[in-house]
């Protein structure tokens, strides 16, 4: 095995804080929060209290102004023990830096310490019922009258949508134009004409609180938008390659333990007089899924450290989530396969897994998306008109 050589010792020591608190204070219990629909938010106050939300986020808003490393480690101990159920690294590494690069000084200290504590648990509004990959075309409004904002209309497959007391919330400022009508603006959902639909049930992921929500004339002071109105399409595009990231340390780290997972079972597992693991054919499973997990290992790993030099760029992070998703996906259904009956049965994690791993390949942008930045980065760009110089 091709050693890693990205963490230092002050790194495994956290990662030793990080498995103990996942044994002591997740493990037990995410079964009983998959049939629940919701993680308690006991949990995100307890994750505060042991340092593990915001690592990032500087110490003057309540962070451990840590890099990113720390929140790699988290994301992978969480996805070894397929833990799909409390989504910290939403908080922590997809809505927490952009308060931190856009926000005010008023707002990054009145959110960002609650987000570090727990206190706050925090959503991002993107997806709408017409469309969840194209953010130019979302039709949520917020009309300026005065000093506020008038927001009106409707979002769908919100992470965090039914436990949030924040929402960075998508919406067009001006409707009559594509990206440069877009804006982001902070909304708190103990606002009047914000409203909670059903929390929406999936094939997998049960443990994560997946809402739809509804904007009917919520009112924010125009000091509730974040960044600079009509930016908020290009706010969105520069975090991605981070968000992309961040999904594929998941799918890598998931498909490390589903590997493990079958590597036990086969060795036990007796059949015609012989352990499953003797057979020719499984040998050869494991051989292949053991390179090819390998060598993304080693990619994903090499984005990590781009990622700490702001060096990881929008193409090279899509890349990483199209391959790792795709491998994903391959690889949970190969070790389902050797598992036989018993990886039908929920009780298995790796049945458990292989259910959760078909989100990896929509959220955060499908895999279609993916293959048309990664194509069209690959095509020669055209010549620009005088008009546009």
């Amino acid at each position: 095995m091709i050693p890693r050589t990205l963490f230092a010792p002050e790194h495994e020591l956290f990662r030793d804080t990080v498995r103990r608190f996942i044994a002591r204070e997740v493990t037990p219990f995410h079964s009983e929060w998959e049939k629940d629909g919701v993680v308690p938010r006991a949990l995100w106050h307890k994750a505060g209290a042991a340092g593990l939300l915001c690592c990032d986020v500087p110490e003057r808003y309540g962070g451990m102004d840590a890099n990113f490393l720390y929140s790699t480690i988290l994301i992978e101990e969480m996805a070894r023990v397929g833990a799909t159920g409390p989504t910290f690294y939403l908080q922590s590494d997809i809505i927490a830096p952009y308060l931190v690069d856009f926000g005010t000084e008023e707002q990054k200290h009145r959110w960002l310490p609650k987000m570090a504590s727990g206190e706050v648990v925090a959503a991002i509004g993107m997806s709408e019922p017409s469309g969840g990959s194209d953010l130019q075309a979302i039709q949520t409004t917020a009309r300026r009258e005065g000093d506020e904002y008038v927001i009106n209309g409707q979002k769908v497959f919100i992470t965090n949508g039914h436990t949030a007391d924040l929402l960075i919330l998508a919406c067009k400022t001006d409707p009559k134009a594509a990206g440069k009508g877009v804006s982001l603006v902070l909304v708190e959902t103990d606002r009047p004409g914000f409203e909670r639909g059903r929390r929406l049930e999936k094939i997998g992921c049960k443990a994560q609180d997946t809402a739809e929500l509804f904007f009917s004339d919520l009112r924010v002071p125009v000091n509730n938008l974040l960044g600079v109105e009509g930016r908020g399409f290009y706010h969105l595009m520069s975090q991605l390659a981070q968000e992309r990231l961040v999904q594929a340390i998941r799918a890598v780290a998931s498909t490390e333990a589903a590997l493990q997972w079958t590597l036990d079972y086969v060795v036990d597992r007796r059949m015609f007089g012989h352990t499953l693991a003797d057979f020719q054919n499984t040998q050869f499973k494991l051989a292949e899924m053991r390179a090819e997990i390998l060598a993304q290992r080693v990619f994903v790993d090499r984005c990590v450290e781009l990622h700490l030099h702001k060096k990881l760029d929008t193409v090279d992070a899509a890349i990483a989530k199209l391959l790792t998703t795709e491998l994903q996906g391959k690889v949970m259904d190969q070790c389902l396969q050797l598992f036989g009956g018993w990886g039908y049965m929920v009780e298995f994690p790796i049945a458990r897994a292989f259910v959760d791993a078909r989100m990896t390949r929509i959220g955060g942008g499908s895999i279609e998306v993916m293959k048309q930045i990664i194509g069209k980065d690959m095509l020669p760009r055209p010549p620009r008109s005088k008009s546009s110089e």
